[in-house]
């Protein structure tokens, strides 16, 4: 591993436990240590692959990657999108078999650790245990937004809510989706939101008109924040960002 890659993959892994977690400087030492192996993937690349063992953590560097799981008619559901800093599989130091498959959704640039390095750092020191199971619970959080979002939110305010989340996730690694693009197919977004491609189109279509996105060829990117965030209903707080704000949505206290 060349000397100069090392602080760029272990910072993207320390970026994303800081952001939710505090660590000693001893314990970020511990990080910065870790051996991993850089690994560069076409759009599609299988990474992690559903009934297979896996003894490594792949950290996301560059581009994005989803999980997805299929039919046994060959329909697929994607579960889960991975940015930038996302470690992949965190789970697989917990479980034998991966019940998923991650690919590559665009070309994608990953720092992959081996499963025992961190076992070992983990077992040492308590509160990077504590730091990865906060994450792993934080993604647990962000499947149950997923799941109210495609079961119980109309097909404008379910897109809108997704470009929302994926803009202040990006906040991790330093950029958003106001001054980026979001690589993201209109084929793939009706398998990440449970609707069809032709219902995709409109309703980008709908979002543009009403200034909330902005398009050029497949890319999307953000036109008004605030008004993308009224059209989702948009709160942060599921994703347990220190700076989360809790944006009313008509939640009724009590049962």
């Amino acid at each position: 591993m060349p000397p100069e890659l090392a602080p760029r993959g272990l910072d993207f892994l320390l970026r994303k436990l800081l952001s939710h977690s505090l660590l000693s400087t001893d314990d970020q030492n511990a990080i910065a240590a870790l051996p991993f192996s850089l690994r560069r993937l076409d759009a599609g690349s299988v990474i992690i692959r559903e009934g297979e063992r896996c003894d490594i953590c792949p950290i996301l560097l560059s581009g994005f990657a989803y999980r997805h799981k299929m039919t046994g008619d060959g329909g697929r559901q994607i579960v889960a999108l991975k940015l930038p800093g996302d470690p992949l599989d965190f789970q697989s130091l917990y479980l034998t078999r991966a019940d998923h498959t991650v690919q590559a959704l665009n070309p994608v640039e990953l720092a992959v650790i081996p499963n025992r390095e961190i076992e070992r750092l983990i077992m040492a020191r308590p509160s990077l245990s504590r730091a990865v199971v906060v994450d792993i619970l934080i993604e647990a959080s962000i499947g149950r937004e997923w799941l109210l979002n495609i079961g119980r939110r109309n097909a404008l305010a379910r897109l809108a809510h997704l470009i929302c989340e994926i803009h202040y996730r990006l906040a991790i690694s330093a950029t958003s989706l106001v001054e980026s693009d979001l690589p993201v197919t209109q084929e793939q977004l009706a398998d990440l939101l449970g609707l069809t491609p032709v219902h995709i189109n409109r309703t980008l279509k709908e979002l543009e008109r009403a200034g909330a996105v902005a398009r050029a060829g497949r890319r999307i990117r953000i036109g008004n924040l605030d008004r993308l965030r009224d059209l989702a209903d948009f709160s942060d707080l599921y994703l347990h960002s220190p700076d989360a704000t809790m944006h009313d949505r008509g939640v009724m206290a009590g049962a």
